[in-house]
């Protein structure tokens, strides 16, 4: 699952994502949205004397974030919750394990790898969104209007009630859950065998988390049921390499909090162990989207391939920003090389993002979409790993278990699907919007009392006078005047730095 906080980054479907969505700047303006798409619309001011850092609370009020949950959904949560719905399928002896950052609480997956032949056996147990969730119900409508959990950090707005998210659909450790439970069996290089997805009662072992899973698997002492994720997770990355696949993995800006009881940003990167987890979760996404192309009806999530011209753009800069890109070497390759600390390559990566261009949702009922592929994933690929956190998950669920079991998606379901694109492309931009002014919002904050202070910055991108430079410490990525190159080391000083409007501003030190 996605860890609180807010981020910008260049990533895989399974992670927080990084491009900037229309409406949205970092350029100095300070971070906008405007949902009413009028040139008229200007972002709010804030009170520019918080002591103890940014108002993330405002923001969440300047777009609209919704807030309490309706007493109707909170009252048909809390009855569902009371007595939830249990399959007649028991699969509570396989020893499923969870593996999410530290402190979740809502466990959309529980996971566990075993050897079968010469190959692998991945079992996936899903949340069963859909068990308690109904097309028309109160839940649905509220899911709806909201379209995704999004994460501040100092508060989460789930997508659904939390006695639901964090409790009763939740695959807590000890707690009999219901689910959708993807048995895929692999051959030896990877490749998917046989698919099969049913609902059944399940029974986590452990809640695991990311730093503790990555301190065992160093150490070769990992619990058995994910004892293979080091092995199986390397093989499927080749293996998306070899499909072609995009994962540009450039460090996130995270707001964390500080012993003193503020905040600061630190730049993340993903340990490997949380790399491996995302393959397992693109796997079944691979697996969804082939039932869905073979049953005829579905919700895939799509990118066109890179632009040849886009390749060829970027192969231009390798030389000069240090990168070096053999010829006949795919671009998902030479990004998966690249060492984001080294300037030069923090530049090319800045520039690869323009590869993955055109995300969207596509709904098909018959004949497949003509563009059916994922770019980034190298491969037809569906969201259905996620339900507590994503409206799209849970229908895309439903489709798969229809069509595994021989049967025509429910009617409301597919309904459903040609209304859900415009919901996620409403969702998204607002999710962004808010992380992007979060991000926006503690770096003038944490600057606010710099103004004229010089620092040691790389260049990642410029055009004519301006461009954008990063900070180490704190991690500070903002726009900057002066004759920049990138893939270079500046020192700059701070120009600006204004709470109040979300802007922070640099000028190369001649």
């Amino acid at each position: 699952m996605t860890a609180p906080g807010a981020s910008q980054r260049g990533t895989s479907e399974e992670r927080t994502g990084a491009r900037k969505p229309t409406g949205v700047t970092a350029d100095g303006a300070g971070s906008t949205w405007n949902p009413a798409g009028t040139a008229a619309w200007r972002p709010p001011r804030w009170p520019a004397d918080l002591a103890d850092g940014p108002d993330f609370a405002a923001i969440r009020a300047e777009f609209d974030v919704p807030a309490a949950f309706p007493p109707e959904v909170l009252a048909e949560a809390d009855a569902l919750a009371a007595a939830p719905p249990l399959p007649e399928l028991d699969a509570t002896d396989l020893p499923l394990v969870t593996v999410d950052p530290v402190g979740s609480r809502d466990l959309d997956q529980a996971v566990h790898l075993a050897r079968e032949g010469d190959g692998y056996r991945v079992s996936y147990a899903i949340a069963d969104v859909g068990a308690v969730v109904r097309p028309g119900s109160a839940l649905d409508a509220e899911a709806r209007r909201r379209g995704q959990t999004l994460y501040t950090p100092d508060a989460r707005v789930p997508l659904h009630p939390p006695v639901l998210s964090e409790g009763a659909a939740s695959l807590l450790p000890g707690a009999e859950r219901a689910a959708a439970l993807w048995t895929i069996r692999l051959d030896a290089d990877g490749a998917v065998r046989a698919v099969d997805v049913r609902r059944a009662r399940v029974r986590s072992r452990a809640q695991l988390a990311y730093p503790d899973v990555q301190r065992g698997a160093d150490a070769g002492d990992l619990p058995d049921p994910i004892a293979l994720l080091p092995e199986l997770g390397r093989l499927l990355q080749q293996q998306a390499l070899t499909r072609g696949a995009i994962e540009l993995g450039t460090p996130e800006q995270q707001v964390e909090p500080t012993a003193a009881g503020t905040w600061t940003l630190t730049a993340r990167g993903d340990l490997p162990v949380e790399g491996w987890n995302a393959e397992i979760s693109l796997l079944t996404g691979r697996c969804a989207a082939a039932l869905m192309l073979d049953g005829s009806v579905g919700l895939l999530r799509t990118l066109p391939p890179a632009a040849p011209e886009a390749v060829a753009a970027l192969r231009r800069i390798a030389g000069p920003l240090g990168v070096d890109w053999p010829e006949g070497v795919a671009p998902g390759a030479v990004i998966g090389s690249l060492d984001p600390v080294d300037p030069g390559h923090a530049a090319f990566l800045e520039e690869a993002a323009g590869l993955l261009r055109g995300a969207a949702y596509t709904p098909f009922d018959g004949a497949p979409p003509e563009e059916a592929g994922h770019g980034g994933v190298g491969a037809p690929y569906a969201h259905v790993t996620a339900p507590l956190r994503r409206l799209v998950d849970r229908f895309g669920t439903e489709v798969c278990l229809a069509l595994a079991a021989g049967r025509e998606p429910d009617p409301a379901v597919r309904a459903a699907l040609p209304e859900l694109p415009a919901l996620m492309v409403a969702s998204d931009r607002r999710t962004r919007a808010v992380e992007r002014a979060v991000v926006d919002a503690t770096e003038a904050w944490l600057l606010r009392d710099r103004v004229g202070t010089t620092f040691d910055a790389v260049v990642v991108d410029a055009e004519g006078s301006r461009g954008t430079v990063v900070l180490t410490d704190p991690a500070i990525r903002a726009r900057c005047s002066g004759a920049l190159t990138p893939g270079t080391r500046v020192r700059v000083r701070l120009a600006e730095a204004d709470v109040g409007t979300r802007s922070v501003r640099f000028e190369e030190v001649a």
